[in-house]
């Protein structure tokens, strides 16, 4: 790999892109990209020049550089595949991180420590997003009185949750959209608009509220 490889990846990193889209970019393999993020700093702490002259050291020595076993190279390919998903779907970048991390781990429960290690990002961005995920119900937060820290947990209620939260939220919202069309008068233009909407929003909600309590139990 080139220094400018090297280079074209630390851009792509502070740009939050993929390692599928910045593969994608250099004409690569994702887990040659994986790779050489990961043995480098993490993507919280890539250095192209810094990642340059290690290559250089270890081709001088003659030590190649550690492939990822068969297993490992699966693991992060599905984590990648899963983050763009998130990202797609409108969550922001390291929330999608935090979560899938929490998603593919042994029993879902990690603390924040263990979550930053993992991902190589500071403490305060997973109080970021550990925050805003436990807003959404996709977590949960546990005590562990006896060695006073957090527990962040996902389990398999946690759709559950965050479709209940969603769906109440979009309720309130269409109560409001009602109240204000009524307000204006139905027999106007935007009255008339925002009580459909409001009616609309409401019915919708009401059905998600349904179907998440009549699906809640579904085998796997």
């Amino acid at each position: 790999m080139t220094r400018q490889d090297r280079q074209r990846i630390a851009v792509g990193l502070a740009e939050g892109r993929s390692y599928a889209e910045i593969a994608r970019r250099l004409g690569r393999p994702t887990s040659t990209i994986s790779r050489e993020v990961g043995r480098n700093g993490g993507p919280g702490d890539y250095r192209p020049e810094r990642a340059h002259q290690a290559a250089a050291r270890r081709a001088r020595r003659g030590i190649p550089a550690r492939s990822p076993e068969p297993q490992d190279r699966t693991a992060l390919e599905v984590a990648e595949g899963a983050v763009e998903m998130a990202v797609g779907m409108g969550l922001p970048k390291m929330v999608a991180r935090v979560l899938i991390g929490l998603w593919l781990s042994e029993d879902g429960r990690l603390t924040a420590a263990e979550l930053s290690r993992r991902l190589n990002v500071s403490p305060a961005s997973i109080s970021m997003a550990v925050g805003y995920l436990t807003r959404q119900g996709l977590i949960r937060r546990e005590r562990d009185p006896q060695r006073r820290r957090d527990i962040y947990v996902v389990d398999d209620d946690a759709w559950y949750h965050s479709t209940m939260i969603s769906a109440r939220q979009t309720l309130a919202a269409a109560e409001i959209t009602k109240a204000a069309g009524q307000a204006l008068g139905l027999d106007t233009p935007v009255g008339r608009r925002l009580a459909r909407g409001g009616a609309f929003l409401e019915r919708i909600s009401l059905d998600a509220l349904a179907s998440a309590e009549r699906w809640r139990d579904l085998p796997p």
